[in-house]
């Protein structure tokens, strides 16, 4: 049973996140626009928005992480400080498909860490479609702006 309130968990974060994603990548294409701003500045705030993006999707997956061990869903091991700073530090590990594996997760909460590699990865990969062009539009603005 644990198991499978682990993937209902998992499944839960996947909408969650793509919502946030979806969101935050409307908002900030919508904002840009309204931007007086040089086209390199204007790159740095499609770059922000990208990254709060992934820092709340990180972070509500550290806070499942936590809410799992309050839980009795699973606990983490290896190196760690005993705070929420272990969560997150296990959750952008997880996202990045870095897994260093200083810290790892145990029981049922190995199943969702797994499901945020997977989101991740693929959030990431949307995040690099949507980055290219707006990148790509400015260069040529800022291409245009430099012959005249």
């Amino acid at each position: 049973m644990a198991m499978l309130t682990a993937i209902f968990f998992g499944f839960a974060l996947i909408a969650a996140t793509c919502l946030i994603h979806y969101e935050t990548l409307r908002a900030t294409a919508d904002l840009i626009p309204r931007l007086r701003v040089p086209p390199r500045a204007a790159v740095l705030a499609v770059m922000t928005g990208v990254f709060i993006a992934h820092f709340l999707e990180v972070s509500l997956y550290a806070a499942a992480l936590g809410a799992m061990q309050h839980a009795g869903l699973g606990t983490i091991s290896g190196t760690t400080e005993g705070g929420a700073f272990d969560f997150l530090y296990l959750s952008l590990t997880s996202y990045t498909t870095l897994g260093v594996g200083d810290v790892v997760p145990l029981g049922p909460m190995r199943i969702v860490t797994s499901i945020e590699a997977l989101n991740g990865f693929v959030l990431i990969g949307w995040s690099t479609a949507f980055t290219y062009p707006a990148m790509e539009r400015f260069w040529r603005w800022d291409k245009k702006r430099a012959r005249a």
